[in-house]
């Protein structure tokens, strides 16, 4: 069923596990994802970007496919369906007006004052219709720069500010981590993630869990964390099976089979992850 990230993130804050959000980009990602979790009996949020929704024809087309497909395959576990990233109003609009049940707004590249209006007007649209919305204070580096003076970790006071004056359903406070593969040994602030998580009743969100250690996530979980993101760990385990299949079948040309030459491996990272996290109902 499509639901809101609201009652999975309050029971795994609750219960000190983290929900899994599996960033998806086409068709057969999102099968072999709402498959392997229903299977393992768990709940999962499905990440869409701006970017991975143009490809795949807009926030319609992909809200239509996603609720097609849990019907068709009888997906009996919660599923949420976030707009990853949302860069503005308007977007996040378009995406819950078109059916999903969850945005994030990312005004982080904006000053507090300006990253809470921008914030407020969306939750005050999205909670209108029972939406959930996730917030970001500080900056998340990405896999350009990395470990770099472009990551700004978020302050404790920031995050209660940002809280306070939104009433936001989860944060992404930046506390070390970075989208794509690190180039260093990730540095995460532990210490500030555990006094943002007793200080703010809402449930905290890690940005760019690929490339973690198993031991970090563990802490960051019992730190406060109760969804993590993944979506580079998924694309690079997916494009390595498929080379490996593409050099021993040179002759083979149907995309079907060259795309579903990918789908074990990504299951099997799927059940791998999630045993990291405890996900469970």
């Amino acid at each position: 069923m499509l639901v809101n990230f609201n009652d999975m993130l309050q029971k795994a804050k609750k219960e000190h596990y983290a929900v899994p959000q599996f960033n998806i980009n086409n068709l057969e990602w999102t099968k072999y994802i709402l498959e392997e979790c229903n299977k393992l009996n768990i709940p999962v949020i499905l990440g869409v970007s701006e970017g991975a929704a143009k490809y795949m024809g807009g926030f319609l087309v992909v809200s239509s496919m996603v609720k097609a497909m849990i019907k068709s395959l009888k997906i009996e576990i919660p599923v949420c369906l976030h707009l990853d990233h949302g860069s503005s109003f308007e977007s996040c609009k378009d995406a819950i007006d078109a059916g999903f049940t969850s945005v994030m707004i990312d005004g982080s590249k904006y000053k507090l004052s300006e990253n809470i209006n921008l914030t407020k007007m969306v939750v005050d649209y999205a909670h209108q219709k029972q939406i959930s919305v996730e917030a970001e204070v500080g900056h998340i580096g990405g896999s350009e720069d990395n470990i770099s003076s472009n990551i700004l970790n978020a302050t404790l006071e920031d995050c209660i500010t940002l809280y306070e004056n939104t009433k936001i359903d989860s944060l992404a406070p930046a506390l070390g981590s970075v989208h794509g593969f690190y180039k260093g040994e990730p540095n995460l602030d532990f210490k500030t993630m555990k006094e943002i998580n007793e200080a703010i009743p809402i449930p905290l969100v890690l940005h760019g869990g690929t490339g973690i250690p198993e031991e970090k996530i563990v802490q960051a979980i019992s730190s406060g964390i109760s969804k993590i993101n993944i979506n580079t760990d998924l694309q690079a385990t997916w494009s390595k099976a498929v080379r490996e299949y593409l050099n021993s079948n040179n002759e083979v040309y149907d995309p079907r089979r060259i795309i579903g030459s990918g789908e074990d491996a990504i299951k099997n990272k799927i059940a791998k992850i999630v045993t990291i996290f405890k996900t469970k109902l």
